[in-house]
């Protein structure tokens, strides 16, 4: 008797964990999908980029710097973290030139 209601329970509990873990991945991809819909950071630097490229470069540090907080709320970007904190250096590096030459 005490084995088929440990059994009973064995089974009932494995459906619940199975049922939770179905929930938490559903939810998983569907933040994950609202997340990568939403993606303020890739288009914080693609204007960065343009601000760049036409030679704003403070206003295209400031725009890395907003996709850099931006990317640091969100843990899907590794990567573009990364290419941002390069852009920056780089950026500071072309400021600290051009101020020097004036």
């Amino acid at each position: 008797m005490l084995l088929q209601i440990s059994q009973f329970l064995l089974m009932v509990l494995s459906d619940y964990i199975f049922l939770i873990m179905v929930l938490l991945l559903t939810i998983y991809f569907i933040r994950s999908f609202i997340l990568r819909k939403k993606d303020t950071p890739v288009e914080l630097f693609v204007e960065g980029l343009r601000n760049e490229n036409n030679g704003h470069f403070e206003t295209a540090v400031a725009t890395y710097e907003s996709a850099l907080n931006a990317v640091k709320k969100s843990r899907f970007h590794s990567y573009l973290k990364n290419k941002i904190t390069e852009k920056i250096k780089v950026l500071h590096t072309i400021i600290e030139y051009k101020n020097s030459l004036h």
